[in-house]
């Protein structure tokens, strides 16, 4: 089973992050669960999402303790949360940051991938300039750096399942697609 734990900020999507690559997942014949944890449930606050994806039916239905793959969808998080917190050695860390993987100091992590998801929020006007919506911009990222989950098939879930502004959603996931760094 693939684990996968999203990190972000209350208003960043992480909740629909999860949804949407669950979505996808689904479609190309995988079994999923997607759920969230709140906490402090207001904007701005820390916020966890889990997904699991599987070639078997999923029968745990607990949180992602041992991540396979965490995402960031805020880089101020890397030094509030211990986001690697469970990741064996072959896990992977992708983080929105203009940082290149090499700068974000993640100690003891080899695998890392970077993407400018805010930026790409922005250029495609995903929430607001100081608010962006990052989720399917990392959700692009994701689908490069694991290859677990075909872009073609992030792309037509969030078409259909996106909350809003689906075209612009979609652009998103490709361009990070292109745009992600990964170091291995």
């Amino acid at each position: 089973m693939i684990q996968i734990r999203f990190h972000g900020r209350g208003g960043q999507g992480a909740v629909v992050a999860s949804q949407l690559l669950v979505e996808a997942a689904f479609r190309e014949g995988k079994y999923v669960q997607a759920f969230p944890y709140f906490g402090v449930e207001r904007r701005g606050a820390p916020v966890t999402a889990f997904a699991k994806i599987d070639e078997k039916p999923i029968r745990d239905r607990s949180e992602v303790y041992n991540p396979d793959y965490v995402i960031v969808m805020d880089p101020s998080l890397v030094t509030v949360v211990n986001v690697t917190e469970g990741m064996g050695e072959d896990g992977v860390v992708i983080v929105n940051t203009e940082k290149s993987p090499e700068e974000l100091g993640l100690k003891d992590v080899k695998n890392i991938a970077t993407v400018d998801a805010t930026g790409i929020a922005i250029e495609h006007k995903l929430g607001s300039r100081t608010a962006p919506i990052v989720n399917s911009a990392i959700l692009g990222a994701f689908s490069k750096a694991s290859g677990i989950v075909n872009i073609d098939s992030i792309v037509s879930s969030i078409l259909e399942k996106a909350p809003a502004k689906r075209e612009e959603n979609a652009a998103a996931a490709k361009d990070a697609y292109e745009k992600v760094k990964v170091i291995q």
